[in-house]
């Protein structure tokens, strides 16, 4: 189901249509602040098990997720007060934080090092839906069987409609990557540089 959704002002019917396709355990592709993004419920396994098989990805690759504010991620991730001050200055936006895991993470996304990656996009309707819906959703970059990033919504309900529930349409984005930045132990390291400037730490 494709669902178009105003990028500026989310209509709340809206997302709550996509709100109860997570909480019955489906998978749903959304718009972020670099790609679309897809995900479902961090407490569903079976869901989660789903996004591998689709993405054809080793478990030993742990997918990250979004929280919808600061005070969430620390529900999540240790969070020291450096950390704290490095996030609030960069989030809302195009990062992800490596950071030592909670014991609230589900093992599946744990399968070596007790370490997580966490967003929070800076796009209104990634954030009103994981507001709306309450817990955490896995957040990994939509790409066709061949590696390329898909971009448009149609050509991803075309391709992987039959895989998942709903495709949340907020316009055509750019091919972009979020900037990976590990926090742990205090140490800044950037792990992978994408659409945010990696020389801000």
């Amino acid at each position: 189901m494709l669902l178009k959704i105003h990028d500026k002002n989310p209509q709340m019917r809206l997302i709550t249509k996509a709100v109860q396709v997570l909480g019955e355990g489906g998978i749903v592709v959304y718009p972020t602040d670099t790609a679309y993004g897809m995900g479902c419920d961090l407490f569903n396994k079976r869901g989660i098990e789903k996004i591998y098989e689709i993405k054809r990805r080793s478990k030993n690759q742990p997918f990250s997720f979004i929280c919808s504010d600061l005070g969430d991620i620390s529900n999540y991730a240790v969070v020291t007060n450096y950390a704290y001050k490095i996030m609030k200055r960069l989030l809302p936006g195009p990062y992800t934080f490596i950071l030592g895991a909670s014991r609230l993470v589900p093992k599946i996304l744990l399968p070596k090092r007790k370490e997580v990656g966490i967003r929070i996009p800076d796009n209104e309707i990634c954030l009103s839906l994981v507001r709306e819906f309450g817990n955490p959703i896995i957040s990994t970059t939509v790409k066709s069987h061949d590696g390329e990033i898909l971009t448009d919504p149609d050509i991803i309900e075309k391709e992987l409609g039959h895989y998942i529930d709903i495709v949340i349409d907020g316009g055509v984005l750019s091919p972009e990557l979020s900037t990976v930045m590990s926090l742990v132990d205090d140490i800044p390291e950037v792990i992978r540089e994408g659409k945010g400037d990696p020389d801000v730490f």
